[in-house]
């Protein structure tokens, strides 16, 4: 019997959870659910509705994850705890310093109501959370950086179109090349934030709006820009669709340590992605481990759980004896 899945929010996510559910055949779309009139909302399934998202309770016996696709600012804080009482759970939460806060709130919720949460699923945190685990555990003694980009980040992006007199909004994260060069060769450099990274954005104002003030509201936004050297273009809307309406996305994690009685050797570890698509990347992260909570759900585990928790073999279609035979 397929997994069935309801995707909460519809959005450049939630239309790349769409079209990755068509490619894992034992996943099943039960339903879509927009804070936007259902009606106005067309989806690329056949048969499958597009309900209200106050409605979203009513579907609890007949969805088995329910994948938000909320932004981690304002929405994924409210909506994972609250939809955890009704359903197994997996969202993109990206806020790296509010995670504990994010995980104490969904682990209450899940665990009272015996389901699952899994929380910042995607590519980082996921996928290069992952990574600097498994390297640091490899090379105790070494150094970690992480380098985002070029790209735009859609979380951040958000932020922006967030704030009063926004009409719409891309940053691109840009990683100082200096910075990964010296990491690169080994020379372990203490680097601020600062030095990784510089944040581009490009805005496009409500007529009338009150320019200076958004400028000045993004580029001291904590979590997001403030650490930044941020440079902050308004734009059209038509220069925006024309010149920034790709939402490509990529980086690096990287560890150096060594190894040797007198640590004599030296090692590097990279894991890097090049995403054309960081949202239908993100997407396909989100639906295995989709499939991962609702075994571990099955198997009786409940409350919140990040990548950390799940064995590699929840993820995969294929049973424990084709992944030896083809993947160890």
């Amino acid at each position: 019997m397929a997994i069935r899945i309801g995707i909460f929010g519809y959005g450049n996510l939630g239309k790349g959870i769409e079209c990755a559910i068509k490619h894992n055949p034992d996943l099943e779309l039960k339903a879509v659910f927009t804070r936007r009139n259902p009606d106005s909302v067309k989806i690329l399934t056949e048969g499958v509705k597009v309900c209200s998202a106050e409605d979203a309770p009513k579907w609890k016996d007949e969805i088995d994850v329910m994948i938000l696709c909320g932004g981690s600012a304002t929405d994924l804080p409210v909506q994972t705890p609250k939809l955890a009482e009704y359903f197994n759970v997996v969202d993109s939460f990206d806020t790296h310093a509010r995670i504990p806060e994010h995980f104490a709130a969904v682990d209450e919720a899940a665990k009272k109501s015996g389901h699952v949460g899994m929380i910042s699923v995607g590519w980082d945190p996921g996928m290069f959370s992952l990574n600097r685990l498994y390297a640091n555990c490899i090379l105790p003694g070494g150094h970690d950086y992480t380098f985002w980009g070029k790209g735009v980040s859609q979380g951040h992006s958000d932020a922006i179109r967030r704030i009063a007199g926004v009409k719409d909004a891309r940053q691109y994260t840009i990683p100082v090349e200096s910075a990964l060069e010296a990491v690169r060769s080994g020379k372990n450099p203490e680097l601020t934030t600062r030095e990784k990274h510089t944040r581009e954005c490009f805005v496009v104002a409500e007529e009338g709006a009150d320019l200076k003030k958004i400028e000045e509201e993004i580029v001291t936004m904590p979590n997001y820009f403030a650490d930044y050297d941020t440079t902050v273009h308004f734009i059209s809307e038509e220069e925006l669709q024309r010149d920034h309406a790709g939402i490509p996305h990529g980086g690096f994690v990287i560890r150096t340590g060594s190894t040797g009685w007198n640590d004599e050797n030296k090692h590097v570890i990279e894991y890097s992605l090049k995403l054309d698509s960081n949202p239908e990347f993100t997407s396909s992260v989100l639906v295995a481990y989709a499939r991962a909570t609702y075994r571990m759900n099955k198997e009786g585990q409940t409350g919140c759980k990040t990548v950390f928790d799940v064995a590699p073999a929840y993820l995969s279609v294929q049973d424990g004896a084709e992944l030896r035979k083809h993947m160890l």
